[in-house]
């Protein structure tokens, strides 16, 4: 990072082609639409911070299991100031316990200004630890018996924080300190009523090096990002807060992170937040992601003002406000398979088939469930992007999926133009009747898109991907009109003889296409048929009235074969997608032949014994995907 020693350098975030990522667009289109904001100043009452740009702007996003996004001055470097003051009352209540730190640290708002000398009128305790009185009392609180082994407890803990050892910076910390007469008088206040034990000069000195550190957005929201995963850091996996403690700091962001503008910001904005006069911003959204902005722009009451706007903005779009449903983003991924797992129910040529079963894994189905909000897409995206190296494409399934919002809708449809553009695709699978998920895809397409690709159930869906494969690899065969008899598995292995035998007892049928060849409960027709041009479906009648397709057949293909076992009734009806020519073969007129072959009967027997066995594999196959 320019300007930063090697030694800040932040903890490698998990990586991934971020640029590809629609959160990354939507965060670069938030930046372009708030860099034109002007209103606020930088603060000059500490002479160093009067230095800094006004117009530096950058925001980071660092999600619970550790993935950023960033946009803008991410990576320029900006001293805490009061950022610091939630990390700080961290380690004393680690160091002290709460009880002890609440003796001498209250938790009530006080609805002045930062550096205003609030402290109870009878213990002579700050009123909360975000204001600099209290920061100043909770310095001394941290763990050591001088000034420099608490500093180095301050050190410790903010490292933990960012992932990385941290830098002051010194002209900052000599300008704060060499103009810092208020706090000076608070200081030598909390020691006359006992708050702060010894010389509180010390104390106070470690306070401004505290605000003195120096980071950048992405540090800050690593800071946010650990107290939203319990106190552990997303990407070291070192814990820089006791779990007990993380509830604790957070209602203390809540309430008081923000000055006196924190109740107007917890109503509208409804996350943990801590503000500073340097610009900085963080926002914790528990159990999913940490939120930083950096602009030194102030407004009156010290908070940066595209900080708050951007915050205000994502919080209203995303639907994050604390008190607002929250689950846990990677709960809306129930479970993830391939094709490989679970075919098509259209069977195909044996060269197709077994071509089909070397490149299935690149059909991904994503089976989605429960209420999907922005970090909920965002995860699905990120989940997308990480299997695209080896998918062709990706079907979402989003029969369990109760809600859909907008904006998490329009990051699906652009996550499918950013696969598009890998030569990838993306389709949808069983929405159809669920309003609330098609009106959020159909309102949220893209300025010049007419729509997106949708099927009624996964095994069609499953089914174009299969047939989009086909097409890629160029396979021959699914398609091949048949003359002979040999091309059927339910005669494998017979002599040339047996097969004339039975060609010559045969019967030739054709039918159009949408013709029903055979319908359920018909028990008048004992037929075998064989397939020798077209493609036929075999689709049960559902209790609810809907259909089902069992599986799709073509050349090469048989049905009926169940007569053959005793099954007088016909169980599911077939009907003709294309022309469809046959050969067919009563159950009756077999046995007539067994009578001087029966030879040609036990092999079909053997045949179609094996056939089934097969089928039951694959239904358990499949079974076990469903229930996984």
């Amino acid at each position: 990072m320019p300007g930063l020693s090697s030694s800040t350098k932040a903890a490698h975030v998990k990586t991934m082609p971020t640029t590809t990522l629609p959160m990354q667009h939507y965060l670069k289109a938030l930046h372009d639409k708030y860099r034109p904001l002007e209103e606020g100043a930088v603060a000059t009452y500490i002479p160093e911070l009067a230095k800094a740009d006004p117009d530096a702007f950058g925001i980071c996003i660092v999600t619970a299991d550790g993935y950023t996004y960033a946009v803008g001055e991410s990576d320029t470097p900006f001293t805490m100031q009061s950022v610091s003051k939630p990390a700080v009352y961290a380690a004393a209540l680690a160091d002290r316990g709460r009880e002890n730190v609440l003796r001498k640290v209250g938790v009530e708002p006080s609805g002045e200004a930062f550096n205003s000398i609030s402290l109870d009128p009878q213990s002579g305790a700050p009123l909360n630890p975000m204001i600099n009185a209290g920061a100043i009392a909770t310095a001394g609180l941290v763990a050591g018996d001088t000034a420099a082994e608490k500093w180095q407890r301050i050190e410790e803990i903010m490292s933990a924080f960012f992932g990385h050892s941290i830098v002051v910076d010194e002209a900052v910390h000599r300008s704060e300190s060499e103009t810092g007469f208020r706090n000076r008088a608070i200081a030598w206040m909390l020691k006359s009523f006992g708050i702060i034990d010894g010389d509180p000069m010390p104390v106070l000195e470690n306070y401004f090096r505290q605000c003195a550190i120096r980071v950048t957005c992405r540090d800050l929201a690593c800071m946010a990002a650990t107290l939203a995963n319990g106190g552990v850091h997303p990407v070291t996996g070192k814990r820089a807060v006791p779990a007990e403690d993380v509830q604790a700091v957070l209602s203390i962001m809540a309430t008081c992170g923000m000055y006196d503008y924190a109740g107007s910001w917890l109503y509208e904005v409804g996350l943990p937040a801590k503000s500073g006069v340097s610009g900085g911003l963080l926002a914790v959204l528990p159990g999913r992601f940490g939120i930083a902005i950096f602009s030194p722009r102030l407004d009156e009451n010290g908070n940066s003002t595209r900080g708050i706007a951007v915050c205000r903005e994502i919080s209203r779009e995303f639907g994050l406000h604390v008190f607002g449903l929250a689950p846990a983003p990677s709960r809306v991924l129930s479970r993830i398979h391939t094709a490989l797992d679970a075919p098509s129910r259209r069977l195909r040529s044996p060269l197709t088939s077994a071509r089909l079963r070397e490149v299935a894994s690149g059909i991904k189905c994503l089976s989605l469930q429960g209420e999907l909000a922005f970090d909920g897409a965002e995860f699905v995206v990120r989940s997308l992007m990480r299997l695209a190296s080896d998918a062709d494409s990706f079907i979402l399934d989003m029969h369990r999926v109760t809600y859909l919002a907008y904006n998490a809708a329009r990051l699906l449809h652009e996550a499918s133009g950013a696969l598009f553009a890998q030569g990838k695709v993306l389709v949808f699978s069983r929405i159809r009747g669920r309003a609330t998920v098609e009106d959020a895809l159909r309102s949220s397409l893209p300025d010049g898109e007419k729509g997106f690709l949708s099927f009624e159930d996964n095994d069609l869906a499953i089914e174009w991907c299969e047939n989009r494969l086909i097409d890629h690899e160029a396979v021959s065969g699914s398609r091949t009109h048949i003359d002979s008899l040999a091309p059927f598995p339910l005669f494998a292995g017979m002599t040339q003889q047996c097969l004339e035998q039975l060609r010559k007892r045969m019967l030739a049928a054709d039918y159009p296409a949408g013709a029903i060849i055979v319908s359920a409960g018909n028990e008048q027709d004992d037929r075998l048929f064989f397939i020798r041009d077209g493609e036929v479906s075999v689709v049960l009648t559902l209790a609810d009235g809907a259909h089902q397709r069992v599986a799709t057949l073509s050349s090469g293909m048989s049905f009926g074969e169940m007569v053959m076992l005793g099954q007088a009734a016909r169980s599911a009806h077939v009907h003709a997608d294309t022309a469809v020519s046959t050969w067919t073969l009563s159950s009756r007129i077999l046995d007539e032949i067994a009578i001087d072959h029966p030879e040609i009967k036990i092999a079909i027997l053997r045949n179609l014994s094996l056939d089934l066995a097969q089928k039951l594999r694959q239904a358990n196959q499949l079974i076990a995907v469903l229930a996984a």
